[in-house]
């Protein structure tokens, strides 16, 4: 069955995903907020970098590569939320037009954090798919990266306790 994107409400394709890491909710916010290193843990991600002479601030913008299924393209991000020690997040497009929201949050859980992705499209554009299918699937793709993403953060900070 195809259905038009207008159709759609962009609410209905959100995530939420979350892992426990052995770090202070400070150093896990250090490293997620460091939009340069997103390259480690991500499989989708590199090349990352905030505008010259920006950092994680609410209003930077930021540059990186993407890649999904053999293709690769290059977006531009600004930060909505930065919130040291708890929040990050930032908006694909820009505050103003943009068409996903990624966020962290990170709580303090025993002797290290819990760090959480949160995806969710803000409106709905045919560059994300033109069907309920297609968007749908790019919901569970995302999902499954940000698990990824968790989990490869996770380890890194385990094999890197002087990070």
């Amino acid at each position: 069955m195809s259905t038009d994107t207008q159709t759609l409400d962009p609410t209905d394709f959100a995530f939420t995903r979350h892992a426990w890491v052995d770090a202070t909710p400070a150093t896990v916010y250090r490293l997620v907020s460091d939009v340069s290193s997103i390259s480690r843990w991500s499989p989708n991600a590199s090349d990352v970098a905030f505008d010259e002479g920006f950092g994680p601030e609410a209003g930077a913008w930021f540059s990186g590569r993407n890649r999904k299924d053999g293709n690769e393209w290059t977006t531009r991000s600004q930060v909505v939320r930065a919130e040291p020690d708890a929040a990050f997040a930032y908006v694909v497009g820009g505050a103003r037009d943009g068409i996903v929201e990624w966020s962290w949050t990170i709580r303090p859980q025993g002797r290290g954090s819990v760090a959480q992705q949160s995806w969710r499209l803000l409106r709905m554009d045919p560059v994300l798919g033109s069907t309920l299918a297609e968007v749908s699937a790019l919901r569970d793709y995302m999902a499954a990266s940000a698990e990824a993403t968790l989990a490869a953060l996770a380890e890194w900070v385990a094999d890197n306790p002087r990070r």
